[in-house]
């Protein structure tokens, strides 16, 4: 069995959850892994990020996501509202956990409190999950002919690169 994998940096923008349509990149690296059947999996590494397979839509609002995506952020605001304040329902980050990333040694990571008041990222991201699989014949993806695949960044409290692995195996 044969395994290639890649991966994707995708760039959040920090203000709105973000969705990257990343089905054109997973088509090219199947295509590079030379695989001819198989599987592709397509994974994040982050907890407030989820991969997820849905219809492409056509239809865009000003900020630019589609119609669909545009459903989906306003039914998760009125079930998991987004975490603004220390004074809502949510519990995390309690106070061990944030002493805990205050002194986390990554130079990338903000020593900001107000960065991981994410609660609503972290539960958003368990519901969705953070990886697809999906089967590979004759070098294509069965995706059919309206299926695309979204890198999903949860997470509104600032810019940063996210890492999406993708790995194809078979022969």
């Amino acid at each position: 069995m044969k395994t290639y994998k890649e991966t994707v940096i995708l760039t959040s923008n920090g203000q709105r959850v973000t969705y990257h349509n990343i089905t054109d990149q997973v088509k090219e690296i199947v295509k590079k892994s030379g695989v001819q059947n198989g599987i592709v999996v397509v994974q994040s590494q982050h907890t407030t990020c989820s991969v997820i397979f849905e219809e492409y839509v056509h239809d865009k609002d000003y900020n630019g996501d589609e119609y669909l995506q545009v459903d989906l952020n306003r039914i998760l605001d009125r079930i998991i509202p987004r975490e603004l304040t220390d004074n809502m329902d949510y519990r995390y980050p309690g106070p061990e956990h944030l002493q805990f990333l205050i002194d986390f040694e990554d130079p990338t990571f903000p020593k900001d409190p107000g960065t991981i008041l994410n609660g609503d990222a972290h539960i958003r991201a368990s519901f969705f999950g953070a990886s697809e699989t999906f089967i590979i014949e004759n070098q294509k993806m069965l995706t059919g002919a309206v299926g695309y695949i979204y890198f999903i960044d949860w997470d509104q409290n600032r810019v940063r690169d996210r890492k999406c692995h993708v790995m194809v195996m078979g022969e």
